[in-house]
């Protein structure tokens, strides 16, 4: 289709007619705007392709509310200044399923979302012991431990299924597994660069994609419906500041960004926000060794803390944007590196 520039008032006409129902039976509209300024003051804007009709809606697709528009707001809902109501802000117990959970960031990450009272699904892929240890820490009742190699996507539906089975459904996805594989171009053969690759990128990207793919068609298909769904991605600052020793790592960073973003834009429609954070260099038990030697001062002489992130700081982040109060966070990518690479 052809686009055509437009006024602001036309812009503005056009937004209003479709996200306004003329009717609580219409549904939702059946189009979406899209666009770009092509130049100061210009906006060329085109619909996307209509959706199906709200009378036989498919799984998982929400219509509109047929709340009076004088109705009180329900039980612990706020009101929405554009006239609708916002989504309850207190809920039953969340429960989450962080990938990658035994240790570093992933058991911080468990371990702040269990104290603010989510029943979590710990996974792991191998080492059973440490992974029973963060679940045995965790504060309240009602976690689980899953495991599976990202890799394999039949194990990744076998652990979402568990997650999903052990936990009374999965509200919450915190995609913070990844494989890293330090390699330098000028001293690896073609055999180990492809072997690093394939390995990295199976787990990080399409095992990333495998499981919020899993877990959004649980959303879509559940009773209560998918919205209030939501779903961080542990990315990295290498994503763009590149990693030229580990490549494959910092590439499906990036890729995973874009998976973040891309997801925010198709799932929004359901109420589902999706979002990521962007660590820099963090102390965990893996970098120990690197903080203690030669290099040690000289990483954290990149923040000017004078130090590294530690686990905590990270999670607290993805406690914020897997919260009812970050819906409109959908789409970002939150840098929490201490002011080591500003953008």
């Amino acid at each position: 289709m052809t686009a055509a520039p437009g006024t602001a008032d036309e812009l503005r006409t056009a937004l209003e007619a479709l996200i306004e129902p003329t009717s609580p039976e219409d549904g939702y509209a059946d189009h979406d705007l899209h666009g770009s300024v092509e130049a100061p003051g210009t906006f060329v804007f085109w619909p996307a392709a209509p959706r199906r009709p709200s009378s036989s809606p498919s799984r998982g697709t929400r219509t509109a509310p047929s709340t009076p528009a004088d109705a009180a707001p329900p039980a612990g809902s706020r009101a929405d200044p554009a006239g609708g109501y916002r989504a309850p802000v207190t809920s039953p117990r969340t429960r989450s399923l962080v990938t990658g959970a035994s240790r570093g960031i992933g058991a911080a990450i468990a371990a702040r979302l269990a104290a603010r009272g989510d029943r979590v699904a710990v996974h792991y892929v191998s080492n059973a012991d440490a992974a029973r240890a963060v679940l045995d820490s965790l504060p309240g009742d009602g976690h689980v431990l899953v495991s599976g190699d990202l890799g394999v996507p039949t194990e990744v539906a076998r652990l979402v299924a568990e997650a999903v089975d052990g936990l009374g459904g999965v509200d919450v996805l915190v995609n913070n597994a990844a494989a890293h594989d330090a390699l330098v171009i000028e001293d690896s053969d073609y055999e180990q660069w492809q072997y690093s690759w394939n390995r990295v990128l199976s787990v990080n990207l399409t095992g990333t994609a495998n499981v919020s793919w899993q877990v959004v068609r649980h959303l879509l298909d559940r009773p209560e419906g998918p919205d209030g769904g939501r779903i961080v991605t542990v990315g990295s600052r290498g994503a763009f500041r590149g990693e030229p020793q580990a490549m494959a790592y910092g590439a499906s960073k990036a890729a995973v960004h874009s998976l973040t973003q891309s997801l925010a834009l198709a799932l929004g429609r359901h109420g589902i926000g999706v979002s990521a954070v962007a660590p820099g260099f963090v102390a965990t038990d893996m970098a120990t060794t690197l903080l203690a030697g030669p290099v040690g001062d000289g990483i954290r002489a990149q923040s000017p803390f004078g130090r590294v992130g530690e686990p905590p700081e990270v999670a607290a982040a993805v406690e914020f944007l897997t919260g009812p109060e970050a819906l409109w966070c959908s789409g970002a990518v939150l840098d929490v590196n201490g002011a080591s690479y500003l953008r």
